[in-house]
């Protein structure tokens, strides 16, 4: 009876929408035979609007909250070139467990409600399911294109970017079977983060330098914001970007012609009045305004800006600078550069994010094959742990949070 009924599950995911793909799960002596995540009704409801002006009011260090606390504290590595999800045991900075997935896991996403961490695998149409409880695979489903996965302020829908298709996929968030499909009038759409009142999101076109603004149901876009036309110190023109090695392309190959910025992961700012966006090419971090949805400013930080990360205290907010090796700290109330870590020797640092306790800052080495782990009271590298090729959306599980919006822990 199991078996048939994860066989139905499965043919609906895979056939809702007339998708084309297949799915590739992970199976080994571990996990074969699991099936995709049991159905379970979102965590939450439309009521989750904070109770103060505090956007990060409930992701203090320790605030672990249902699902995430029974959680097993683990770290989970996509190796985008090497087709495989790594787990690494931060008690002991080793890696415990290697799956294979399908072709090009992009990020691991706890799901709205907490029960499922879930495997984006763009270029293998599909997302494999992991228990957070267990650290295992369960199974996998077919997906176009899931670059990146978002959720609903109310849990009721899952927002696929499906980058390379230009589109916004809206899908059940327990099945994943599509519901329908948002067009974007852009390329590269990837990173998204929403308002502090939850009725707006805001995502960025990483390949047309271009940000959308929706209401907080994907339904239509409200608006479209150009960053190509604004000027900026210190931008490094698209030719002369740090070109990525083997399948993963290069930020000259793929840019739009007449395109100069190249915007990456948006966080929200702690204090709720400001979005922040990492670029790529600007080597910085543009302020926008989440009243108006317009441009304030422009923060310099390091060449290769791409990820960004509240502190447990929302008091500061980690930038990872991939092309130099470098995370800059900004001072969330005035959002200006305090200090400036290096990783010795260089690196890549790309996304990850912060432990449950706040103490450690763990991103993955996007071009160096490693994982580091970084003091975040001290800016220290602590460990460099090797991994296989292409560390893309690393996740650090549990995190403090209600529910999770999506991302590597985009938590309120």
């Amino acid at each position: 009876m199991l078996v048939v009924l994860v066989a139905c599950v499965l043919a609906l995911a895979a056939c809702a929408g007339n998708e084309s793909g297949s799915a590739n799960p992970a199976t080994t002596a571990e996990t074969a035979g699991s099936g995709p995540p049991p159905a379970s009704g979102p965590g939450t409801t439309r009521s989750n609007q904070p109770t103060d002006n505090r956007p990060y009011a409930a992701t203090g260090a320790g605030a672990l909250t249902g699902p995430a606390r029974a959680a097993r504290t683990l770290v989970y590595v996509p190796n985008q070139q090497a087709a495989t999800v790594q787990v690494i045991d931060p008690s002991t900075d080793t890696v415990i467990a290697t799956y294979p997935v399908a072709r090009s896991p992009e990020h691991v996403v706890p799901s709205h409600d907490l029960t499922t961490l879930w495997v984006n695998s763009d270029a293998g149409n599909t997302l494999t399911a992991i228990d957070p409880s267990t650290g295992r695979i369960r199974g996998a489903v077919t997906a176009d294109d899931p670059y990146n996965l978002y959720f609903t302020p109310d849990g009721s829908e899952a927002l696929v970017m499906a980058e390379r298709l230009k589109r916004i996929d809206v899908r059940d968030p327990t099945t994943m079977a599509l519901r329908r499909s948002v067009p974007v009038p852009c390329r590269g759409i990837n990173h998204a983060d929403f308002s502090a009142d939850l009725t707006s999101i805001l995502i960025s076109c990483e390949f047309t330098g271009q940000l959308l603004v929706l209401d907080a149901d994907v339904t239509a876009i409200r608006s479209v914001i150009d960053l190509n036309h604004l000027t900026t110190p210190g931008a490094t023109s698209p030719a002369d970007s740090m070109s990525m090695p083997g399948a993963m392309g290069g930020p000259a190959g793929w840019l739009q012609p007449g395109a100069s910025s190249m915007p990456q992961d948006v966080r929200l700012a702690p204090d709720g009045t400001h979005f922040l966006v990492a670029d790529m090419l600007r080597n910085g971090v543009w302020v926008i305004n989440a009243a108006t949805m317009a441009v304030d400013h422009f923060v310099p930080t390091g060449k290769g800006a791409h990820g960004i990360y509240p502190s447990r205290d929302a008091g500061s907010v980690y930038v990872s600078n991939r092309d130099e090796g470098s995370i800059t700290v900004l001072d969330a109330a005035t959002l200006n550069p305090a200090r400036t870590w290096k990783l010795p020797g260089g690196g890549s640092p790309d996304m990850g994010g912060v432990t449950a306790d706040g103490t450690q800052l763990w991103l993955s080495g996007r071009y160096n094959s490693t994982v580091y782990v970084i003091d975040t009271a001290t800016g220290t590298l602590l460990h460099s742990i090797p991994v296989r090729g292409g560390p893309h959306g690393l996740l650090v599980w549990p995190q403090p949070g209600r529910f999770s919006l999506g991302h590597t822990g985009n938590m309120r």
